[in-house]
């Protein structure tokens, strides 16, 4: 699911992280209906290790069957970038887009009643998080976000990590590589009644789903002045070929900004992290 198009034609390969899929969709489309002359585009939408491994390795293997491909375009988080550009394999990038803070999903109508973070300290409340091997930029933004919003509150958030330094499995539901699918399942196999997840996934997860799911802020409407609001960024890989700088200024248009607020994401701050 995280492999779109043909990448043995394609004049333009994009590498992207997955949880903003539905903004990155729409916004390939509009791209090449603009310039209809780029043909294919390849993209992928996994998880940024996955990514980053992708990139380094030269290509990709899944089983016996090896996806080699070069890419032009790379979207992610600034602390995957960064790395990147230090060992020579990207020039710099810029700041793209950002996530409105973070959201409790829960079932339909909320049936336990989860109004915000200090329900999650009752003993019948379970909370799904992204996996910090696995993914770790999302897990440590989800988890900082938690703790200042806690301390913002008074209060200490201790399932997170007890006196040994681990989790409390009883409290805390991990999932294993891709969270923006595992949350929502989560959910729905009942193995959890909360879900901390980026407010466009929660909106997205409502928008498919009207009928399953619900969210609510975790400190009050929009409160989350105090969270990192997870930057996504974006560059060329090495030269970024034919296509690669027609797509950033793409990137930069109207038309995307548009495309991602009703996805619900905003134009990230030209100060935020920019090489």
């Amino acid at each position: 699911m995280d492999l779109h198009g043909d990448p043995t034609h394609s004049n333009l390969v994009v590498i992207s992280d997955g949880n903003h899929h539905m903004a990155l969709q729409e916004t390939l489309h509009a791209f090449s209906l603009i310039h209809p002359e780029v043909g294919d585009i390849f993209y992928t939408t996994t998880p940024p290790r996955i990514a980053t491994e992708m990139l380094r390795a030269g290509g990709l293997e899944i089983g016996n069957f090896r996806l080699s491909v070069t890419p032009h375009v790379f979207l992610s988080p600034p602390a995957v970038l960064e790395p990147l550009v230090n060992d020579g394999y990207m020039q710099g990038y810029q700041p793209f887009m950002s996530s409105r803070g973070v959201v409790l999903l829960v079932p339909k109508n909320n049936p336990k009643g989860i109004a915000g973070i200090i329900d999650l300290l009752r003993p019948d409340v379970r909370l799904f998080l992204s996996n910090p091997n696995t993914e770790k930029v999302s897990n440590q933004i989800y988890t900082d976000c938690l703790l200042r919003l806690a301390e913002q509150q008074g209060m200490t958030l201790d399932f997170l990590a007890h006196a040994t330094g681990q989790p409390d499995p009883a409290k805390l539901v991990y999932g294993r590589s891709i969270h923006h699918r595992e949350a929502p399942q989560a959910i729905m196999d009942e193995r959890a009644d909360a879900a901390l997840v980026f407010y466009h996934l929660a909106l997205r997860y409502q928008r498919i789903f009207p009928e399953h799911f619900d969210f609510v802020w975790p400190a009050g409407s929009l409160g989350n002045q105090v969270c990192d609001t997870g930057i996504i960024s974006c560059g060329l890989v090495g030269n970024g070929g034919k296509w690669g700088q027609t797509l950033l200024d793409f990137l930069s248009s109207d038309v995307v900004t548009k495309i991602y607020e009703y996805h619900g994401l905003m134009r990230a701050n030209p100060g935020s992290l920019a090489l």
